[in-house]
């Protein structure tokens, strides 16, 4: 994949996920979209905890890419503990 996604500042169009409009999410991994394997689907974690992965269509309905934050770009997600430990610890600022 070419695209960095990672650490991208999305804002939310529609309530998703217990999440109002507008709330602020972070994407903390990528990977090929299962249903158009030439596109890139994002996992974002929200500031109320929850987190998602989203197709390209998905994404499309849900975000509004604002803008990337270099101090995430560099996050490795190795798995969901890990995520809710750096969550909890405060690795994203919302």
């Amino acid at each position: 994949m070419t695209n960095q996604l990672i650490g991208w500042k999305v804002g939310l169009r529609q309530a998703c996920m217990g999440n109002e409009p507008g709330t602020i999410g972070y994407v903390y991994d990528q990977y090929r979209d299962y249903d158009k394997s030439d596109e890139i689907g994002v996992c974002v974690i929200f500031k109320n905890g929850e987190y998602c992965g989203f197709s390209k269509l998905e994404q499309g309905i849900f975000f509004d890419f604002l803008n990337p934050v270099q101090e995430y770009a560099d996050y490795v997600f190795t798995n969901v503990m890990q995520l809710m430990r750096d969550f909890r610890l405060g690795t994203w600022r919302f």
